[in-house]
């Protein structure tokens, strides 16, 4: 069983902390693989079109990285939310669908490119909240880990 997250951006070392313990923590359920990707620079008020071109070079990016038949799941703020339990669910659903194997992304800050999200298989929404990708992917780690205990019926603080 794996699960990959494909990453735009390094992560910054006050959320490496965390992100570092839920990998190690997830890891005793699963192969947990996390592929961070250059984020593009950009200036301080970017115009619309070097905000697309950034979108577009991040997701080139990723979709160069993708295998042939990978299952893809995007995090978009208009796609379904979850409760954990119902997080929980969609995990092991998915991952008996794909082989075991599925694939996450979180874009960069501008989001992802048309044509990454032409090849996403599915999206989920981690909240209606605007969140620092950074930040985003530590809490896609904790949902993952909370599935697992879920899904393991093991008790894990409400």
């Amino acid at each position: 069983m794996k699960i990959k997250i494909y990453a735009i951006g390094k992560i910054k070392d006050f959320y490496k902390l965390g992100a570092d313990e839920y990998d190690k923590r997830i890891s005793s359920y699963c192969k947990i693989e996390i592929v961070e990707l250059k984020d593009e620079s950009l200036p301080e008020k970017p115009s619309k079109k070097e905000i697309q071109k950034a979108i577009d070079l991040e997701g080139k990016r990723v979709v160069a990285q993708l295998k042939d038949g990978e299952y893809l799941i995007s995090l978009d703020l208009n796609k379904k939310e979850y409760t954990s339990e119902e997080f929980a669910a969609f995990i092991s659903k998915e991952l008996e669908s794909h082989g075991a194997n599925i694939s996450f992304v979180i874009g960069g800050s501008y989001g992802l490119s048309d044509e990454l999200k032409s090849r996403v298989n599915a999206s989920i929404c981690l909240s209606k909240m605007t969140f620092p990708h950074q930040l985003a992917r530590l809490i896609l780690l904790e949902q993952i880990y909370r599935a697992f205990k879920i899904l393991n019926n093991e008790t894990y603080h409400k």
